[in-house]
């Protein structure tokens, strides 16, 4: 019987956490890249569909999840795309499919731009997209003594209840599994040193001319009510990656893989495996 393998691993000097499906050597292998403040839990979903047809690694990009909360490392996307590709590298992984929700599509777009070998197809899930660097301002306020207090305080007064809201379009999905589930990796204050860090390192989304450039096949699904991230960004990305696929999908906000697993997960096959 085929199981699970939950592992960490050492990646550019930090311990990442991976969740890895291993069935035949003849199936394709599928890299699942989750989003902000969000961890593998978020395709706790559209794993047990996803593994009938492919090989699954999912990994918790730091410093999120189960993965360490550094201090030092470089919190830049271009720097966790390379991070991505480092772990393909040390599983003797290549030509992968990937599926990136938010941020996570983001950090694919570098990691296809600068290692395109590695992909074959990707899937963007509500990606991320042209949002600038954080305000002066706030880089320079991310030095003050204990401003890891105010990201803190800032999450808390959010809450997961209203988080979950503003990126499930049907909020009664929403129950207490789902938000113990987003909510845990918080629980350790490291967390919030770490993205103090990620608000200095943050580049930025890739501008449309460096979008033009990537020449890994893409499917990009979205969601018709995405507040987080609306429809018209994932249209734009469509414009500038050339020959995309783009879909959306009535009724569902920004968290596609909780909404429309079967939905998602159907696109996925017919894109990578048809």
């Amino acid at each position: 019987m085929v199981k699970w393998n939950y592992f960490t691993i050492n990646i550019q000097g930090i311990n990442v956490h991976c969740e890895q499906y291993y069935r035949h050597p003849n199936k394709p292998t599928i890299l699942l890249v989750h989003g902000f403040l969000s961890s593998t839990f978020s395709y706790r979903r559209l794993k047990p569909i996803l593994k009938d047809h492919f090989n699954i690694l999912a990994i918790d990009l730091p410093p999120f999840g189960k993965t360490e909360k550094s201090k030092t490392f470089v919190y830049s996307y271009q720097n966790m795309g390379k991070l991505v590709v480092n772990l393909l590298q040390k599983l003797n992984l290549q030509k992968v499919y990937a599926v990136g929700h938010s941020m996570g599509g983001q950090i694919l777009l570098y990691a296809a731009k600068d290692y395109p070998d590695y992909f074959h197809k990707i899937v963007l899930l509500c990606s991320s997209g042209y949002k600038d660097r954080s305000h002066p301002f706030l880089v320079l306020g991310s030095y003050v003594p204990y401003f890891s207090r105010i990201v803190k305080h800032w999450l808390a007064r959010q809450g997961v209840w209203k988080s979950l809201c503003n990126v499930v379009h049907d909020h009664s999905l929403i129950n207490e599994e789902m938000m113990r589930g987003y909510l845990e990796p918080f629980s350790n204050d490291e967390i919030f040193h770490a993205l103090t860090k990620m608000i200095r390192d943050r580049e930025g989304d890739l501008p449309s001319t460096e979008l033009k450039q990537i020449e890994v096949p893409s499917l990009l699904v979205w969601g018709e009510e995405d507040r987080v991230v609306p429809i018209h960004i994932g249209k734009k990305l469509h414009q500038d990656l050339h020959g995309s696929q783009f879909i959306s999908l009535q009724n569902t906000g920004h968290l596609v893989p909780e909404e429309r697993p079967e939905h998602v997960s159907d696109y996925i096959f017919r894109f990578c495996l048809i």
